[in-house]
This record gives C-alpha cells, sequence and structure tokens, in this order.
C-alpha cells in the first residue's frame, strides 16, 4: 500500500520553507509534488539576526512564527496536489536551524511542531537532530542515510553534494549498502549570501555572476583556508555560527574589492569541497549536486575545476528536484521514525549506534 508523506525544512539562508509531497511504495520512493513557500522579509531579517545573545522571548515567538510558516506551506503543498490531510501519514519537519554548537551537545531548530500539528491536523516527526546529539554525534548531516536509499548505484562510486548555506558529502561506493562518509566540508551559500548581502543588498548571487567578476585574492583564500576546521577529521559539522561574517572580517586584507572577495569565497567552497572529496572519496567518478547552490553558475564551473577527472551534474539528472532533495529527506525520516527504523548512521554523525530520531506529535481530524 501506497503511503505520502511531507518534508519541511528551511536553510540557512531562511528565505523559504521547502515542502515536499513524497510517496512511498516498499522501498521506493518518488516526489510527487513541491512548494516553496517565502519568508516575509521581517521575519527573515529576524531569524538572520539570531545569535548566542538573542534574548529568549524573541527565540519563542520566533519559533511560533515559523510553526504557524510551516503549517501554511503544508497546506498550500496540499492544495497544489489537491490532497486532503487525512491522505497524509505524516509530516516530517526540520524546522529552522536556530543554533548549532555540536562541540558542546547543542542544537536548536525552531518552527514549533505542536503548532504544525494542530494547524494541519497531521501526525508531526520533528526535533531529528538532538536524539544523535545525545548519543554523542554532531547531530548533522542527516541526509546520508537518504542519499545512500535513493542515489547509490551497485556499479558506480558516486558522492553527493548538497549546496545549502554549508556544503556536505555523502561518499557512496559502488554497491554499498550505506555510505561510507558523510561530513561538512565547510561554508557554501552562508557567506557568498552574507556578502553579498552586505555589499550590494541581494539577498543571494544570481547565478554567481557578482563573484565571477572578481579576482580570487590568492593570499586571502590561503588565510580562510588555514581555519582548522577544514583539517579536522570526520565526523564534523558546522553552520554560520563558525562560518560568519565577523569570522571573514578578522582575515580581510587591509585593501580589498568586493567583488574580488565574493570571488575568493567562492573558490573556498570549490577548493574546500575538492579536497574533501579528492581524501575521503577517492574512487568516485560522478559528483551529483542538490542544493539551492546548484543554481549559482560561477561555483559549479569552479568545482568542477577542481575536479577535473569527476562528472560534475546536477541531480536532476537522476530524476530528483535539487531543490527538494533535503525536503525529501526528511519525509523519509518521518516515516523511518514511524516505522521504529533508525534515522542516523553512526559512522556519519559520530553517534554511539544508530537511533530513532525525533519526536512525534499527534494530529487530529480536522473539523
Amino acid at each position: 500500500m501506497n503511503e505520502y508523506y511531507i518534508g519541511l525544512i528551511s536553510g540557512t539562508s531562511r528565505d523559504a520553507v521547502d515542502a515536499a509531497l513524497v510517496e512511498f511504495a516498499g522501498a521506493r520512493c518518488r516526489t510527487i509534488a513541491g512548494h516553496t513557500h517565502s519568508i516575509p522579509e521581517a521575519l527573515r531579517q529576524r531569524l538572520l539576526a539570531l545569535s548566542a545573545d538573542t534574548p529568549l522571548l524573541e527565540a519563542a515567538r520566533l519559533d511560533h512564527a515559523l510553526g504557524e510558516l510551516f503549517a501554511e506551506a503544508c497546506l498550500a503543498l496540499l492544495a497544489k496536489a489537491d490532497l486532503a490531510p487525512a491522505a497524509i501519514r505524516a509530516i516530517g519537519s526540520h524546522g529552522q536551524t536556530f543554533w548549532h554548537q555540536p562541540d558542546e551537545g547543542l542544537t536548536v531548530q525552531g518552527a514549533d511542531p505542536n503548532l504544525i500539528a494542530e494547524l494541519t491536523g497531521i501526525p508531526v516527526v520533528a526535533d531529528m537532530r538532538r536524539r544523535d546529539m545525545a548519543a554523542g554525534g554532531e547531530g548533522a548531516p542527516l541526509v546520508p542515510i537518504f542519499h545512500a536509499a535513493v542515489l547509490g548505484h551497485p556499479k558506480e562510486s558516486r558522492t553527493i553534494l548538497n549546496l545549502g548555506g554549508i556544503a556536505n558529502i555523502t561518499v557512496l561506493p559502488a554497491g554499498a549498502q550505506a555510505p561510507r562518509l558523510g561530513f561538512d566540508t565547510g561554508p557554501a551559500s552562508t557567506l557568498l549570501d552574507a556578502w553579498i548581502s552586505r555589499h550590494r543588498g541581494l539577498p543571494f548571487d544570481d547565478r554567481g555572476q557578482w563573484g565571477a567578476s572578481g579576482d580570487c585574492l590568492p593570499e586571502l583564500l590561503g588565510e580562510l583556508l588555514a581555519d582548522p576546521y577544514f583539517q579536522l577529521p570526520a565526523p564534523k559539522s558546522t553552520g554560520p555560527e563558525h562560518f560568519s561574517l565577523a569570522w571573514l572580517e578578522a582575515r580581510l586584507p587591509p585593501s580589498w574589492k568586493a567583488a574580488d572577495v565574493q570571488a575568493t569565497l567562492l573558490r573556498l567552497t570549490a577548493v574546500s569541497i575538492a579536497r574533501a572529496v579528492c581524501q575521503h572519496a577517492p574512487d568516485s567518478r560522478r559528483l551529483l549536486v542538490c542544493g539551492g547552490g546548484v543554481h549559482n553558475l560561477a561555483l559549479m564551473e569552479a568545482i568542477a575545476e577542481e575536479l577535473p577527472e569527476q562528472a560534475v551534474e546536477p541531480v536532476s539528472v537522476t530524476g530528483l528536484d535539487p531543490d527538494l532533495v533535503e525536503a525529501c529527506a526528511f519525509a523519509w525520516l518521518a516515516r523511518a521514525h514511524l516505522r521504529g527504523a533508525a534515522g542516523n548512521l553512526p559512522q556519519v554523525t559520530g553517534a554511539r549506534g544508530p537511533r530513532v530520531l525525533g519526536g512525534l506529535y499527534p494530529g487530529h481530524p480536522k473539523n
């Protein structure tokens, strides 16, 4: 019997909620519909202002506002697909990361699942990272188990690259039942978006055109690549808490042009990814790319330049929508929870063992 699940996530750009409707039939799954639900600019600016010093009341208000917004995104997706809430087995909600600090076992995701369940009437599985962290893991990345299930190949060694705010890879050896490794390689869009917002007032670098107009600054690139994170062994995870504008500005040379810094940040992402792939996936011959960064053509070209022996392609060549892979993954994780199956991979997160992830927030029949 086929089952329908919905996955919800908002990434580090904090500009939208991605919603995916996924149909499961046994071990197979396919995306039925997707929806991108914009986050109002005033709310986005409040989310971008989140820091370790944010008052608890503001964090609580943001959690509530996002809960309502995630429910709106879900209902808009159902309207697009012409399905009633009763047709959905469960929602898997990642929420919006407020803070991620794995060295202290801390991670906080906002978007109150109680509100999502109440406003949609659909059961919600949420708070999926903290159980892995309780077991000694990084709580991230969680998507590699989904990558293995849907993108593994019996004869071809592949690497899956997610270009969100942070870049992460999943190493899939040919014929393997699970990824050999998965971890965050470093910044992707988080610094690129923050820098162009600071200097041009734009939310992102459309197709990477601004970065492509500048020249990479070799000395600055060397300073950035010298950050200890890049030398840490896996498992590891990071976020904009570390790779922030303050981190960048502390390393800027005395004189610079903003476009050249953007070009350097673009090359930083490409080089850090390439080094991780060469070190941890030497047998890989294909790099399948998903996430919003796939639309940054200059970044995709830079990655291909740094990995000349890899076929660098968007994951759309496999039939998956690059913008919905993470949302689909959280639908998959919700299903795993309801089936009592583990949603983490200890070799990826560093947890002491497999764990069923998340908590269940029951739905109710809509009046």
